[in-house]
């Protein structure tokens, strides 16, 4: 039996998976094709700043099974090229056809401290954060109501905007309305890499949830009751939460022969083919892919989805010899939600906003409780979800 493997459980491994069951279903041909991933649950990753994440994973079983994917539930360590076999933490397994899809993490500054940070870069590190959260609802003190966000990009806009709400469940609305929320960013402007577009809706939104924002700061060290920022000034606070600097996963660093860059994404072809190494394939965040001639694909779960589906076709359509097809994404779209004032919708790389608000928040709902969750039923309606239809925004 022909092999193709799939390792990574998130949304790229997922529909990579899924893609390449339909491909050789539409080609009349038979291989086993199977996921490996290190539990047996998909993380709504996008969906950790919300409350409640606990609730923010899915088990992958139910798709799985029906499509007819083989799920190996175990940590993947490494990569046999010359034996073509998937090195796991318990074992191995063989494959014809790979595709690497781990994934990222958050990368941890070089600061003192540090591993006093949380984060919601994981589902564990969303539990870490909720339950730390709750313990503090009968504690007293300054630095027990004041929370700093380390980075005002995508998700520490996200987490800022909607954690004063979040607060009112877990402290009770007196408490969660005296809280502090400082929103710490590098960079000169809010939301640097969104452009100008959205900046004005950012900054209303930022306002209305009583979020502090400080710009052209660093984090210079950590203790557990306060942060010392680069200006010299030291915050009392029991919790400061890390949203920067995303780091690929570091299965790209033991692949021999293939090539990564500064994030540590594995450089692929159009075609998602790792560069330099036969047989195998690579999608999602480990994945250094360009969507045209000019643009790379951003680390996210728009992209996860759509390089998935990519990968996990030309896979199929590798091991049985057909041509493959260059990786071409939908446009680019970003919706960002800004807690109680709603939420931003841009088109394009240079972000145009089409949207935002109530009609807005609506959009990011359906995103987020629909749309990136893995479809369910019997195999052929399984197999249909991996042919999306066009909408406005298929992700954030």
């Amino acid at each position: 039996m022909r092999e193709i493997v799939v390792a990574g459980g998130g949304f790229a491994g997922l529909w990579a998976a899924l893609a390449a069951v339909r491909e050789l279903d539409l080609a009349g041909e038979a291989a086993r094709v199977s996921l490996v991933s290190a539990d047996p649950f998909l993380v709504l990753r996008p969906r950790l700043y919300e409350a409640n994440p606990e609730q923010m994973r899915v088990d992958l079983r139910p798709t799985l099974e029906p499509a007819g994917v083989r799920l190996v539930t175990n940590v993947v360590i490494g990569v046999d090229n010359a034996r073509r076999r998937l090195l796991l933490a318990d074992g191995s397994v063989p494959f014809d056809r790979l595709v690497l899809a781990t994934g990222s993490s958050l990368a941890r500054p070089p600061v003192d401290g540090a591993e006093h940070m949380f984060d919601i870069d994981s589902y564990a590190g969303a539990i870490r954060l909720e339950q730390h959260l709750a313990g503090l609802r009968q504690a007293r003190g300054i630095a027990c109501r004041t929370v700093v966000i380390l980075g005002g990009g995508f998700t520490g806009i996200e987490l800022a905007t909607e954690l004063r709400s979040r607060l009112v469940g877990l402290w009770g609305e007196t408490a969660a309305s005296a809280a502090r929320v400082l929103l710490v960013e590098a960079a000169d402007a809010i939301g640097p890499a969104l452009g100008a577009g959205p900046r004005a809706a950012i900054l209303e939104a930022l306002a209305l949830a009583g979020v502090e924002v400080r710009l052209n700061t660093r984090l210079r060290a950590v203790t557990p009751d306060s942060t010392l920022l680069s200006d010299g000034e030291s915050i009392a606070t029991a919790t400061i939460i890390l949203t920067t600097g995303m780091r690929a996963s570091k299965l790209s660093t033991v692949i021999a022969g293939a090539e990564h860059d500064a994030q540590g994404r594995l450089k692929v072809d159009r075609m998602l083919r790792v560069e330099g190494v036969a047989s195998m394939f690579a999608a999602g965040d480990l994945a250094r892919a360009f969507v045209d001639e000019t643009h790379l694909a951003m680390m996210s779960c728009q992209h996860a989805l759509s390089m998935g589906r990519a990968a996990g076709r030309n896979v199929a359509r590798d091991l049985l010899g057909l041509a493959l097809e260059p990786y071409a994404p939908p446009d680019y779209v970003t919706c960002l939600d800004l807690g109680d004032w709603g939420a931003v919708f841009t088109r394009g790389w240079d972000r145009g906003v089409q949207m935002t608000g109530a009609e807005a928040k609506a959009l990011k709902r359906q995103i987020n409780i629909a749309r990136i969750y893995p479809p369910r039923g019997e195999r052929h309606e399984i197999l249909a979800a991996v042919v999306p239809p066009q909408r406005p925004g298929q992700t954030r």
